[in-house]
């Protein structure tokens, strides 16, 4: 909260000292050493150089210009040109009243929202999801939480893989091999078994393989029977789909499948060949470099043998087919005309890099008025102990199903151990939230861009930066609604609360940085930074909680700003678990 009027009140000072400065430069952001203050800023030296002017000179000019009396102790300048804003101990007191009242949490919600596009999950039918669709899918929603807590209109699509050459496989199988015993009882493992099934004899027998392609042109042809069967498969996996999500706690405003955009690809090829954008080559349709980007920049060029050749974005194969690149310029067509977004993300893996740099360079071409931001947000792998993608001891990926319900099984030992009086219906519930927080928070902690070995005692573990520490950090900031005695009536607090303990400050202080954190992650898409924040917040809450008696405090006015502390820690705690998709509990 304080930190936008810091902002705006520097940037007045640096417009009075110099009327051509570039504000929108002029940034304050918290201290990356909090010796020398709470906030701090850089941009004066950046200026300075610009004129050839001496940086301390100039933020002493500034510094004179800066009336921030009423928030922050006298700023101080350091190094070439830095200011450092420390903030008085009544201010904390006074903003950390107006939270526990429920005036803010911090957070400042953006006065231009954006439209924001998030495409993510993108589970295929037919076929279950696996533990290559978790990071896209706890990602992406993370995402989509931040936005909305900033105040962005966000749309998630669910850009469902129900079209493609794997479905005349399933046709045959369905026609041949379907037990319908085992299709009522698991569709999605039928269904995947079918395939497996058609597949393999497709490598063997020619004469199937024939007869799979068969299928698929009648199905494509609009044959009422092959349209009525591949429609009853995308019911039945949607249901599957839509299980799964609820008990992540995931929701799309849209799912729109591959087969949706079909009947519009012929049309992208025929405009991109009208604009001279693709060009015929080999008897397919590809886009060519044309030549407007440096040439270690262009996707359309590759560098062979010392020498740069052409790296075509096939848009048209040689059979007359199309593929991922005619649908996703489709898709991207369809988003800009139905929600004219400011910035679409895809949540893919880093081996889609190359797809989607090609993807949004010849869509630029294509429609040059497009201003959108369009970013691919990728991120690294799940590795097992062994440094090699995590799979199951048999070789096989594996299912999020279950590893859904080794979560919550191994959580329940867990919780039925240290709380064997609890009912068992309130263990299990205690232990899926914990369970399945856990998969979570493991996968948001790292920098996304980075492969991470998964541990399910690391990620269970009750200490350490881990969901169920945050979880149980929660679990004692409510501890005091759960004691007897009297407690201090929040809802008539005093404008200031007296902070005077170290412990006390410390964690005001780190409260105030909740709205930036958030606006940090979507700054560059990354949750680990809020990861981060709430592991820092509960290791200073318990500080806090060890060396500040709370209702045993002898003075009143002590006591009450202890127990505000205790309401705004605990609803900031619950509020940054809960974007990351995390619930908490009342007890563990």
């Amino acid at each position: 909260m304080l930190l936008p009027i810091l902002q705006e009140r520097l940037q007045a000072a640096v417009a009075s000292a110099l009327p051509d400065a570039d504000l929108s430069r002029v940034l304050v952001r918290p201290c990356t050493n909090a010796t020398h203050g709470d906030y701090e800023t850089t941009a004066l030296m950046g200026l300075a150089k610009e004129r050839k002017m001496n940086p301390r000179q100039l933020a002493t000019d500034v510094q004179a210009r800066l009336d921030v009396a009423d928030i922050c102790e006298p700023v101080q300048i350091s190094g070439a040109g830095f200011l450092n804003f420390r903030i008085r101990s009544e201010t904390l007191g006074r903003v950390i009243a107006s939270a526990a009242r429920g005036d803010h949490l911090f957070v400042v919600k953006t006065t231009r929202p954006r439209t924001v596009v998030i495409d993510f999950s993108s589970p295929n039918v037919a076929k279950p999801l696996h533990v290559g669709h978790i990071r896209s899918t706890f990602l992406g929603d993370c995402l989509a939480r931040v936005f909305r807590t900033l105040g962005h209109r966000v749309v998630t699509d669910n850009h469902i893989g129900d079209w493609g050459t794997q479905f005349g496989m399933l046709l045959v199988g369905w026609s041949d091999h379907l037990d319908t015993a085992a299709l009522a009882a698991d569709p999605i493992a039928e269904m995947e078994r079918l395939y497996k099934l058609v597949n393999a004899r497709c490598k063997e027998d020619p004469s199937v393989r024939d007869r799979a392609r068969s299928e698929l042109v009648k199905l494509q042809s609009g044959d009422p029977e092959n349209l009525a069967i591949w429609r009853e498969m995308q019911r039945l996996s949607q249901v599957q789909f839509d299980n799964l999500y609820t008990r992540l706690g995931v929701q799309f405003d849209v799912t729109l499948g591959e087969s949706f955009y079909n009947p519009k690809l012929a049309g992208v090829v025929a405009e991109l060949e009208a604009a001279g954008i693709a060009r015929a080559s080999e008897g397919a349709v590809a886009v060519f470099s044309d030549g407007t980007l440096p040439t270690k920049e262009d996707p359309l060029l590759i560098n062979r043998d010392g020498e740069w050749q052409a790296n075509p974005f096939l848009v048209r194969k040689s059979d007359g087919g199309f593929n991922y690149a005619t649908t996703d310029l489709a898709t991207l067509e369809h988003r800009f005309n139905t929600w004219a977004p400011d910035e679409i993300l895809y949540i893919t893996g880093g081996p889609q890099q190359l797809h989607f740099r090609q993807l949004f360079q010849t869509y630029r071409r294509w429609r040059p008025g497009f201003t959108a931001r369009l970013e691919h947000v990728w991120f690294g792998s799940i590795l097992g102990s062994d440094g090699t993608p995590f799979k199951t001891r048999s070789g096989e990926t594996v299912k999020l199903n279950d590893l859904l319900l080794e979560a919550e099984e191994r959580a329940f030992v867990i919780v039925a151990g240290k709380n064997p009086d609890l009912p068992e219906a309130e263990q299990h519930e205690i232990a899926r939230r914990i369970g399945i927080g856990a998969l979570k928070y493991a996968d948001l902690l790292p920098n996304r861009q980075s492969d991470y070995v998964f541990s399910w005692d690391k990620l269970l573990a009750l200490t350490g930066n881990t969901a169920p520490y945050l979880q149980y950090a929660y679990t004692r900031t409510r501890s005091l609604q759960r004691k007897g005695g009297e407690r201090p009536d929040l809802a008539s607090l005093p404008d200031s609360l007296p902070l005077v303990a170290r412990e006390e400050l410390e964690l005001a202080r780190h409260l105030l940085n909740f709205g930036f954190t958030l606006e940090a992650v979507t700054s560059d898409y990354r949750p680990n930074f809020l990861c981060n924040y709430l592991y820092e917040l509960a290791g200073r809450f318990s500080q806090f909680w060890e060396n500040c008696p709370v209702l045993k405090a002898e003075d009143p006015a002590t006591r009450t700003a202890r127990a505000a502390l205790c309401e705004v820690t605990s609803r900031v705690l619950g509020t940054g678990l809960n974007i990351l998709g995390i619930e908490t509990v009342e007890r563990m």
